[in-house]
């Protein structure tokens, strides 16, 4: 699939702490990108930051937190954007916060038919 022109940049500031269902909520709002056919998502995780209530979260050696910054990226063109917030809506609760972007979308992508050399020599 190639998309090339105008989309959107969503990013999610999430915990790593966070959970939906028993599951890392990372791990399910990936699983929902997928599930509504968006082009990808790539989840970041911070060594340091903090958020709605303040608290400093941080991967230094002396204060290693369980509960590191998560932000989780997306992009994909405006419609499929939009449609998505409404989904993860219900995921995302307060304390969270989510930041859309413009974007100039450049994706090259080719059929899962192509393989890698490694995978051609193997």
């Amino acid at each position: 699939m190639n998309i090339k022109g105008k989309g959107k940049l969503l990013k999610i500031f999430i915990g790593e702490s966070d959970q939906w269902h028993g599951e890392p909520l990372y791990h399910a709002i990936v699983k929902k990108i997928k599930e509504n056919n968006l082009a990808g998502a790539t989840v970041i995780r911070g060594i340091e930051g903090y958020g709605a209530n303040s608290r400093v979260h941080s991967a230094r050696i002396l204060r290693l937190s369980e509960d590191l910054p998560i932000v989780i990226e997306i992009v994909d063109v405006e419609d499929k954007i939009n449609n998505i917030l409404s989904v993860l809506d219900d995921m995302i609760k307060e304390g969270f916060m989510i930041v859309i972007q413009d974007v100039e979308i450049y994706k090259y992508a080719g059929s899962n038919n192509n393989k890698s050399k490694h995978e051609k020599q193997g």
